[in-house]
């Protein structure tokens, strides 16, 4: 099986459908099975490997028997499965909705806003709601997109599903509270040594996604070098800080990090760049993927 045409497929499925119903989608059935087991296991480090590895299992091996399917019938399924575990749709569509509803009703902005990010959006001015907005949408198409397409390449179907059960768990307990420190340590370094190569891969393309739409592409290349290790998180910041670069904006979670310079304002416009910056970067990255598979078989 020709596992460029799945990708391809895949991508072209996810942007064309979007996500699964809710009750058929993977990545919600993961979500219930580290809710189910957590309360099995407790609170402890051993827990949390455990929980990894007992979630990870029925998502993974599996997916070996698809090898041994017929064309067209691998194809389809092989397919189907990968455009589950992508969202570029979602991504792009959340960014817009929040954008539009920024344009009327600031309040529903921030509700909007509030279903894709983790601060507090109660109070945020329009400038706080674009650059989250920003944020969130440079940062996770390599959590949603590119790192498991990455996963996908090396390790086929079974790696991009453990890269979102990796990710799913992270989402889910990689806080450093009393009620997750334990149990969520192992999933989130785990989660930071999966997204190392991908996150940086991805950062490095917005910059001739930039060239390419006559963004700041230089920004993009001198902002990713000078603040991409500035967020929490080791990986996070390389899209974002490139992002910020090519927008000549300035990005800010307050008392938590600030990437990039304010050299222009962050308003509905930016954020559409935004948009079409993540958009081109994907077009990169998946042509990009495509090639090596053809290249090494």
């Amino acid at each position: 099986m020709n596992e460029v045409s799945v990708l391809l497929l895949a991508v072209i499925l996810d942007l064309l459908i979007g996500e699964p119903p809710h009750r058929l989608h993977p990545v919600v059935w993961m979500g219930s099975a580290v809710e189910w087991m957590r309360n099995i296991l407790g609170n402890s480090r051993i827990s949390g490997i455990i929980l990894t590895i007992a979630v990870a299992a029925p998502f993974t091996l599996p997916l070996f028997l698809i090898n041994h399917l017929q064309d067209p019938l691998n194809l389809i399924i092989s397919s189907i499965l990968l455009s589950a575990v992508i969202s570029i749709r979602m991504l792009v569509t959340s960014a817009l909705e929040v954008g539009g509803s920024l344009k009327e009703d600031i309040e529903d902005a921030r509700k909007k806003l509030s279903m894709l990010v983790s601060r507090d959006t109660t109070s945020l001015s329009d400038e706080q709601i674009t650059s989250a907005a920003i944020e969130t949408l440079t940062e996770n198409i390599t959590d949603s997109v590119t790192a498991p397409i990455f996963y996908f390449i090396l390790l086929g179907l079974p790696g991009a599903f453990l890269y979102r059960v990796v990710n799913t768990l992270d989402a889910m307990v990689g806080y450093l509270d009393s009620e997750n420190r334990d149990i969520g340590w192992f999933p989130a370094r785990l989660d930071d040594i999966l997204n190392y190569i991908p996150s940086r891969i991805t950062g490095v393309l917005m910059v001739p996604a930039a060239l390419l739409l006559g963004m700041n592409w230089r920004g993009s290349f001198r902002i990713l070098l000078r603040d991409a290790r500035r967020t929490p998180s080791p990986n996070s910041g390389f899209t974002m800080a490139a992002a910020a670069g090519a927008l000549s904006v300035q990005l800010e979670k307050p008392g938590v990090y600030v990437l990039g310079d304010p050299c222009d304002g962050l308003d509905n416009e930016k954020l559409l760049e935004a948009v079409k910056l993540s958009s081109l970067t994907l077009i990169l990255f998946t042509a990009a993927a495509a090639g090596v598979m053809l290249v090494i078989p």
